[in-house]
């Protein structure tokens, strides 16, 4: 008896998915799949992001999908491999509309996990490669308009005399990188920015904040960082690159422009937005809205009795403006994430006395740990070398189903637990409150299902575990006093600057703000799996809620995450807009319900 290899193995396995599906024969597909089966589908089947977890939930959707889809061409996308019982490839197809790339899990002779994600509508391919455009007009033109002319006038007519099909309001990376997807695939886009320059919002932040993500996971659409650039970006670097591909992606940006209100006219099937841009009104009448303001909505200001006694400063962590005018100062930071470590720090450096005021658990893994065993496998030089490139990254993370991304994390997270053992017992002899998840499943977890509870260490754990940085945790405040505050506890800490790094409200924040509260109701909350974990409510949902896919309110669309998300997810969300601008049908097959508000 022969024994197939790995590719022959997955190649019959794809020639028998594809003649099940070309012959509608679902009960056949559903025997090609286990007991336990996942399959996710980023747009190709369900013009939706999408997991179907069980045979049930894969049955239900192909019976819905299957006609309109039409699916063929399964190809395997060279070698496959085997370890460990399973067996993995790379895998190509064609819709009716698209051409698509899928990656495949095997557990013996049957399917564990199914990746399928829509790479390009087949009309409308980007101009790139063989499509790349010619740029010079060769020959004689007496009506010659060169490239700068139809860029000035494509700035002085779209908005006014020409409408926009899209409008993305905000201009951070999200905003930018979607804007530039869009622009290749020829969608008329005006991105909206209150700040002066693309980039601001990077430059108004505290003068120490760095990315604590490395480069490899942080590149942008088509333009990735140059091979010198460094693994931590410093935050005014960042916003100047950003300035830059803004300009050398020839987008629609209008800086120094907020959005005052926007409303859905459901007859006309368009958006009316107000904004004012440097002083001027303008109603732009886009077809489609998409909020790009950020993972994070509103900032999250506790009040506590007798804030407005206080006779110092207050400021939520996205207004301060660094420490220099702290030297000598008794300053309070309110938290022990991310921002309230970077803070801290800074403060501690400019010789403030700084308290640390921990109400609750946080996890905390080193940043070295974090890159050599998370995030190394997929995100680093040793994996670009071995050929994993930070698109094929993006699409291997894509391909574990969020109710399996747990056990695929725990034992990563186990190992740091064991290699920084010392580390955290020095925290926690210093009283710091430490967690791993409640399910011990680490970092990337956590940010899924909630986007707070944890620090990336780049150094301000040492001020801590020394009491360089004083720390105060599992005590809230109980009140503010004009030069203090009194904790739950009944001490008092003198103050004169407080700072609530408590972070950010769920994204709706905005549509309830720009749109109105109705709006944001109906579309619900983002962010979040449902797993049913602290400030993640249930019901399971199996995708994060409301993000890079259609919502309860037509025609609006909410995009965000951290910069590998925003690359990653802007691509399936601009080919979803591309479509409904040309007219393709986008039946959209299991639209999210509404199970929380906010």
């Amino acid at each position: 008896m022969t024994t197939r290899t790995p590719t022959q193995h997955v190649q019959h396995w794809l020639s028998n998915f594809e003649t099940a599906l070309e012959q509608r024969d679902i009960e056949r597909v559903m025997q090609l799949f286990g007991e336990e089966c996942y399959w996710r589908d980023l747009v190709t089947f369900t013009w939706n992001l999408k997991t179907l977890e069980g045979k049930d939930a894969i049955q239900s959707m192909l019976n819905a999908t299957l006609s309109e889809t039409r699916p063929g061409n399964w190809q395997i996308d060279g070698e496959a491999t085997e370890a460990d019982g399973i067996t993995e490839a790379w895998f190509t197809f064609e819709t009716g509309v698209a051409h698509g790339k899928g990656f495949l899990r095997l557990k013996g002779d049957r399917c564990w996990t199914l990746l399928t994600t829509m790479q390009e509508l087949k009309d409308y391919p980007e101009p790139r490669g063989p499509h790349r455009p010619k740029g010079a007009e060769h020959g004689a033109n007496k009506s010659r308009e060169t490239w700068l002319e139809s860029r000035q006038r494509e700035e002085r007519e779209l908005g006014y005399t020409r409408q926009p099909y899209c409008v993305i309001v905000g201009g951070g990376q999200g905003g930018i990188g979607l804007a530039a997807r869009l622009r290749q695939l020829n969608v008329p886009t005006i991105v909206v920015e209150k700040n002066p320059r693309p980039g601001d919002s990077w430059r108004n932040r505290y003068k120490s904040l760095c990315l604590h993500d490395p480069v490899w996971y942080d590149h942008l659409p088509y333009i990735p960082f140059p091979e010198n650039w460094p693994v931590f970006a410093p935050k005014d670097k960042i916003g100047d690159w950003l300035e830059m591909y803004t300009k050398v992606m020839e987008l629609n940006y209008w800086s120094a422009t907020e959005c005052e209100s926007a409303s859905f006219d459901e007859a006309s099937g368009a958006w009316t937005v107000n904004v004012n841009r440097d002083g001027e009104r303008v109603t732009l009448r886009p077809r489609q809205l998409i909020l790009a303001t950020g993972m994070s909505g509103m900032p999250n200001v506790p009040h506590f009795p007798g804030a407005e006694t206080f006779e110092g400063e207050q400021q939520h962590s996205s207004q301060h403006p660094g420490p220099d005018a702290y030297r000598g100062k008794k300053c309070i930071v309110v938290g022990s994430n991310n921002s309230a470590h970077d803070i801290c720090a800074a403060l501690w450096e400019n010789d403030a006395d700084v308290t640390m005021l921990q109400r609750s658990s946080t996890h905390v893994v080193k940043s070295d740990s974090l890159m050599e065993e998370v995030l190394g496998p997929l995100y680093s030089e040793e994996a670009v070398q071995s050929g994993i490139s930070h698109d094929k990254a993006d699409l291997l993370f894509a391909s574990i189903p969020y109710k399996v991304l747990p056990d695929f994390q725990r034992p990563a997270f186990d190992q740091i637990r064991e290699r920084d053992a010392e580390f955290y017992k020095q925290l926690e002899d210093a009283g710091f409150l430490l967690d791993f998840g409640s399910d011990d499943s680490g970092l990337f977890l956590k940010y899924l299902r909630r986007g707070s509870g944890y620090y990336i260490d780049v150094g301000a754990c040492d001020l801590v575990a020394s009491g360089e940085v004083k720390l105060r945790s599992g005590v809230s405040i109980e009140c503010i006093n004009p030069h203090s505050i009194t904790l739950t506890d009944g001490s008092e800490l003198p103050a004169d600057l407080i700072v609530y790094a408590t972070g950010y409200g769920s994204m709706n924040g905005w549509a309830a703000r720009i749109i109105s509260q109705d709006v944001a109701d109906k579309v619900g909350k983002c962010w979040g799996l449902g797993s049913d974990t602290p400030k993640d409510p249930g019901p399971w949902e199996g995708e994060l809620r409301n993000m890079w896919k259609p919502t309860q309110q037509q025609a609006l669309w909410f995009h965000g995450g951290n910069l590998h998300q925003s690359r990653h997810y802007s691509h399936y969300l601009a080919l979803q807009l591309k479509a409904r601008m040309e007219g393709i049908p986008t039946p959209v097959y299991g639209l999210q319900e509404v199970h929380h508000l906010a």
